[in-house]
């Protein structure tokens, strides 16, 4: 969001004197300057963000809680998790209380608009930097509540939510990474990028496996697959998989890695995947990785493994086996989060 449209949007408006304003979701660079710094208490699920808001001294939660006397909420791109995102703001305010929404157009901004305003009366409207601001007042008796709480199924015994990745069914590329895991799969594995926890499951199927870290950036997932994957050899950790660093090594990192910042694919996600996968693996580690056949993962993953070879996949995945790390020199492991 443009600092403009943000200044614009609030510009003689009455904040309450007095409360907490909540602000969903920002980017770990938005520009906040408009609000009462103090009185400001983000709601953040996706790790990097959640700690690059937190550095710039704001008061940063992966959930929301409590009573607020004013919200602003920034819009996802997913227009149910959108909808939970408005309607959660409001059943934590008080009726008539003042709640902005932002987003750009390919965010959905027009839609939610739409959607706000069959339920609510909309004030406010601006519209800048290829978004728009738009302004009401939090209505009482419950009225947006059927937008709150929504789950999926994207597999017989698993559960998701609006905006997690993959929420509506298995990824065609964890399913060919799954295929081509060999049955004697032993030793400490990570799952870099776990979700919802469907790849971690099968992981957990060979027995020769005595511990599995599911490492995952969003908040919301690691709590579906917390639900989902109840194996004690399970752990949990909310991280982003490109900074975490194991108390001790992996025999074996598993990674199915994203390759798009918003709406634009960016490889170099997956190759910051692989390098912190060399990092995290014991000398004789193993990475199995699976990519879309037309990204250039072979290069990066020769510069940081001795060994890399193709070892599976469909006609639109390629599955990557990569053993002997090569580690930078004086590397140790740290403690992750």
């Amino acid at each position: 969001m443009s600092q403009s449209r943000l200044s614009l949007a609030l510009e003689g408006a009455e904040l309450p004197d007095a409360g907490t304003v909540v602000v969903m979701g920002p980017k770990g660079d938005a520009d906040l300057s408009a609000l009462p710094r103090d009185r400001v208490r983000i709601v953040q699920g996706f790790r990097r963000d959640h700690d690059a808001l937190k550095a710039r001294g704001f008061a940063v939660s992966p959930v929301l809680e409590g009573r607020h006397a004013a919200a602003v909420v920034f819009l996802p791109r997913a227009r149910a998790e959108a909808r939970a995102r408005i309607a959660d703001a409001v059943a934590h305010l008080a009726e008539g209380a003042p709640v902005w929404v932002d987003g750009q157009k390919t965010d959905g901004v027009d839609s939610a608009l739409k959607d706000v305003r069959a339920r609510v009366a909309v004030a406010d409207v601006v519209a800048k930097a290829h978004g728009k601001t738009f302004r009401f007042a939090a209505p009482g008796g419950g009225s947006l509540e059927d937008w709150r709480g929504l789950e999926t199924r994207p597999a017989p015994g698993f559960v998701a939510v609006p905006g997690v990745f993959s929420a509506d069914g298995i990824d065609k590329g964890s399913e060919a990474l799954a295929a081509a895991l060999p049955r004697d799969l032993h030793g400490v594995v990570a799952d870099l990028g776990a979700g919802w926890g469907w790849l971690a499951a099968r992981i957990l199927e060979r027995d020769g496996v005595r511990e599995l870290h599911l490492i995952e950036a969003s908040h919301a997932a690691v709590e579906c697959a917390r639900r989902n994957v109840t194996d004690p050899r399970a752990r949990f950790h909310w991280a982003d998989a490109t900074r975490f660093r194991p108390e001790r090594r992996f025999d074996v990192v598993v990674t199915n890695p994203p390759f798009h910042t918003d709406r634009a694919a960016d490889p170099a996600l997956g190759v910051a995947f692989i390098r912190a996968a060399a990092e995290m693996l014991t000398p004789s580690g193993i990475l199995w990785l699976v990519a879309n056949r037309h990204l250039p993962y072979e290069k990066a993953m020769a510069d940081a493994f001795r060994d890399v070879a193709e070892a599976g996949g469909t006609a639109g995945f390629k599955v990557l086996r990569a053993a002997r790390p090569i580690a930078p020199a004086g590397a140790a492991p740290r403690r992750g989060r």
